[in-house]
């Protein structure tokens, strides 16, 4: 009982410092999220939702920008889905298949199927984003010391029809070529495939198609964001450590952003968006979007984040700050009630306390009550 209430007192001073922070830091600079460019390149207040629908493709744009032009989905071939082998898990078993997204590209990925499933009983899905690591998908099956993001694997104990794709450079796409690939960035590459995702849900007979949901953390985290930004089929998005407005990165200041030119130079690998260094110069600045404003392109669909207090690589100070003017979004599209966000007092982690929360905020989106076990 002590040790409860200790952290009572912990968690009540460490939010006391971040209300104490976010009153003294002033804003670099202010998103108007509620403001859009017209016809005529006045800025004007967004005051109907069809204003707001003019500013969220506004944002969309200004991703596009940075992470280059989302291909076409028109005209694609079949999706040839093939079997690679199968794990019978408690009440589902889990397919690794590989998939055709586009021509000469193809995506491995797990997929869950509860024993329930079938086209007399349509299941929730939802696409889980594995974190940064070489074992790619695998990392949202397992449980271990390094990681411990087995959300692909409990929401499919859960009953979900789960799937889980591979990063490009990671898992199964470990040899993917970035320099021979046709997109801009290994982040729209990665939005491509998680779309294509996506439509492989939608056509499956056992998948409710007003019940699909993306969750992840870390790159997993943020590449929910985008996929949830761009793909209006998701009705909720989960984001685990994965945001913070750009000049809270790596906790604005770090001595090795500084030693590398700049805070914002992880975005710019390779297999993230290269065009923050060579197009923005690693200048949040320059960078014509920004997390608030990606995640307010998401509402009012739902959106639930985990943003523990002690995130050096996402500073908690950004986010709330962040929270604050994409809250306002959601209040003007009368969807308050459709955000949430949780501070746990950990590092960067999806504690199982923050997954559970997670799962029954999805559970209560989708009208959904989980199959006993």
């Amino acid at each position: 009982m002590e040790d409860y209430k200790d952290r009572k007192v912990i968690f009540t001073l460490a939010l006391t410092v971040i209300s104490l922070l976010c009153a003294f830091a002033s804003l670099p600079r202010d998103h108007r999220l509620l403001s859009y460019i017209n016809q005529s390149g006045q800025l004007k207040p967004v005051k109907t939702k069809a204003e707001w629908q003019i500013k969220r493709q506004q944002i969309l744009d200004s991703m596009e920008s940075v992470m280059g032009p989302l291909p076409s989905m028109a005209g694609l071939p079949p999706m040839n889905i093939k079997m690679k082998g199968s794990v019978k898990g408690i009440d589902y078993t889990r397919y690794s298949i590989i998939f055709t997204v586009a021509e000469m590209e193809q995506l491995p990925a797990y997929l869950y199927i509860p024993n329930s499933a079938s086209k007399f009983h349509k299941c929730p899905a939802i696409v889980a984003l594995h974190p940064t690591g070489i074992k790619g998908k695998e990392i949202v099956d397992t449980q271990t010391s390094e990681y411990d993001c087995p959300y692909g694997k409990e929401l499919a104990e859960r009953g979900f029809i789960v799937i889980a794709p591979d990063y490009p450079s990671m898992g199964g796409l470990k040899s993917y070529n970035f320099k021979t690939s046709r997109y801009l960035s290994g982040t729209m590459k990665s939005i491509f495939d998680d779309m294509r995702c996506v439509d492989l849900l939608v056509a499956r007979h056992d998948v409710d198609t007003n019940r699909i949901g993306v969750i992840g953390h870390s790159l997993g985290g943020h590449s929910a964001i985008f996929l949830g930004a761009f793909d209006t089929r998701i009705k909720v998005v989960v984001s685990s450590c994965g945001w913070t407005l750009f000049h809270y990165y790596l906790d604005g200041d770090s001595a090795l952003a500084k030693k590398m030119g700049g805070t914002l130079w992880p975005w710019a690998q390779e297999r993230y968006m290269p065009l923050f260094r060579t197009k923005y110069h690693l200048d949040p600045e320059n960078v014509p979007f920004d997390f608030d404003e990606a995640i307010a392109a998401i509402a009012p669909r739902a959106f639930f984040s985990n943003s523990p207090v002690y995130d050096h690589n996402f500073n908690v100070v950004g986010v709330v700050k962040g929270m604050e003017m994409i809250s306002r979004v959601y209040k003007f599209l009368n969807a308050k009630n459709e955000i949430e966000v949780i501070h746990p007092l950990t590092v960067h982690s999806f504690p199982l306390g923050a997954r559970r929360k997670a799962y029954n905020f999805i559970d209560g989106i989708f009208n959904f009550s989980p199959q006993k076990r």
